[in-house]
Parts: structure tokens; C-alpha cells; sequence
């Protein structure tokens, strides 16, 4: 799988909401390697690396989950389904439903689903 970065942007107004919901969406990787040494001789190492995602975003960049998840329920077939946000009422909704037929919540409807033939939606 690819890797995707996201480019730093910078917001002047947000709310705590805002951020807990931009490191659910997009994942929080911490790696931190820690070392004690005295005079030069390592006495102990550490290496640490933690994810903060939702079950969502955990899915759709591949990080395994603990032992005894459940992966057979309703909820999480529906995580594995990618989604992205409707420019116009900022809801998640499943992509292809965005592309190709309108935003079940607000309307909003894409070029690509204006170009279909109206009979065909």
C-alpha cells in the first residue's frame, strides 16, 4: 500500500472537536526511541511506536488490531467501506455513493453524477 501524507495546514480558529476529529480521521503515529546511558555506555533502550485512529482510518492503512476483535459484525464491514467528506455539509458518506449519485444528506451532487444520464441514477 501507498503511503499518503498529509500536507500541514494551519487553522486560526478550531475547537477541541475539530482536533480530535482530524486525528481520528487521519491517524496519529507517535515513534519515540528512548536510551539510557551512563559514561557513554547504553544501559537501556526503548522503542515506542503508538497509533491513535479511528477503526475507520486503522482499516484503511492496514494496522492490526488486538487479538479477539471481531471483524465479522455490521460495524466493522461498514469501516471498511471508503469514505469522503460532501464539500457542502461536511458529512462522511461512502465514495462511490458521492461520486456517482448525490450526498443522501444534503443533495449536494457531483459533475461526474450530473454527466450520468438522470434515467441511470
Amino acid at each position: 500500500m501507498a503511503r499518503q501524507y498529509v500536507e500541514p495546514s494551519r487553522e486560526r480558529t478550531g475547537t477541541l472537536v475539530d482536533v480530535i476529529d482530524a486525528i481520528l480521521d487521519k491517524g496519529l503515529v507517535i515513534n519515540a526511541d528512548i536510551t539510557i546511558s551512563v559514561v557513554g555506555v547504553e544501559l537501556l533502550g526503548i522503542k515506542i511506536r503508538a497509533a491513535l485512529a479511528s477503526f475507520e482510518t486503522a482499516a484503511r492503512y492496514g494496522l492490526e488490531f488486538p487479538s479477539g476483535t471481531d471483524i465479522t459484525t455490521a460495524a466493522w464491514a461498514e469501516a471498511q467501506v471508503v469514505k469522503e467528506t460532501c464539500p457542502q455539509c461536511r458529512k462522511r458518506v461512502p465514495a462511490d455513493e458521492l461520486v456517482n449519485v448525490a450526498c443522501p444528506w444534503c443533495g449536494w451532487v457531483s459533475a461526474r453524477a450530473e454527466a450520468i444520464a438522470p434515467e441511470a441514477r
